[in-house]
Formats: C-alpha cells, structure tokens, sequence
C-alpha cells in the first residue's frame, strides 16, 4: 500500500511594497507594487510551503520562519521551500503532483504560468507535467477585487517512498 498525504496552503499579501519587485511562483512578474511581506512576499510559494508542511503534519511556514525573526526579513521565498523540500526528503517524502490557484484582480498572469510552472517544478523536483498553475479574479468581489492584495492556494500530494 502506498503512503500518500494531502496538505492544502493558503497565503495571502496586501499589495503596497513601492520599489520591490512582485514575486509570483518563483518569477518576478512585472507590475508597478510589489506585495508587502517580511519575506519577498511570494504568496505563490508561501501557500505551495504550507501545503508541503502540512502534508507532513510540520504545521506552517510561520513556525519554521516567523516574520518576528529578522534573519527571515526579505528572504528569498524559494530558499524556504528548499529547506521544506529538505525536511520532506528526511522523512522520505517527495512530492507527487501540485496544485495551484492564484487569486489576483491584476496583473494579467497568463503571460508567466508556464515560467512559474517551470520554476515551481525545478525547486520541487519533479517534472513540470506534475505542477499545475492557474489563476482567476474574484469578479472585483471582496478584497482582491478592490486591489487590495493577492490569495493563492496550493493543493500537494506527497508520496513516500519504499
């Protein structure tokens, strides 16, 4: 019988970072604001971090790097999910396919899913047909459709091996 989790990751950033790049999936995607956040404010691989963390019952990235711990200001959210890839591996889990919805009134993200796919696969090891990437507006409803910021969920399936 195969050992297989599920872990769900939801992050969210307030846009309102004048002169910092916009993180998204590993790429900077082009915009005039970046995302406000300790870190680079990669909500992307924020919520892909607590779908792998709570896949491996590791509660969340917030307790592996807490934004009250300076050495944690502006980190390179892909360097994080290395580390949690680090951890996944001790236990012998790898991942099996990912799953993500970005939710954004703006910018357009289907000019960059294939790069954050690309860049998503590389940083979890697996082939790129094993990630997914999609993104939707919420129809100018709520408070990504005011502008107010951006949401991403990440669905993980991870796989022990023998």
């Amino acid at each position: 019988m195969m050992n297989i989790r599920v872990g769900h990751g939801y992050d969210v950033h307030r846009w309102g970072a004048e002169n910092k790049p916009l993180m998204l999936g590993g790429v900077e995607v082009p915009h005039d604001d970046g995302l406000l956040a300790h870190s680079d404010g990669d909500v992307v691989l924020h919520a892909i971090s607590d779908a792998v963390l709570g896949a491996l019952g590791l509660g969340d990235i917030g307790r592996h790097f807490p934004d009250t711990d300076a050495q944690f200001a502006g980190a390179d959210s892909a360097g994080l999910l290395s580390h949690i890839m680090q951890l996944a591996s001790e236990r012998t889990f790898s991942v099996g396919n990912i799953d993500v919805t970005i939710v954004a009134q703006q910018p357009k993200m289907a000019p960059h899913i294939e790069a954050m796919r690309q860049r998503i696969a590389s940083l979890l090891s697996v082939t790129d047909d094993a990630v997914n990437v999609k993104a939707t507006t919420t129809e100018k409803l709520g408070f990504v459709g005011r502008n107010e910021g951006i949401a991403c969920h990440a669905v993980v399936l991870m796989v022990a091996s023998s």
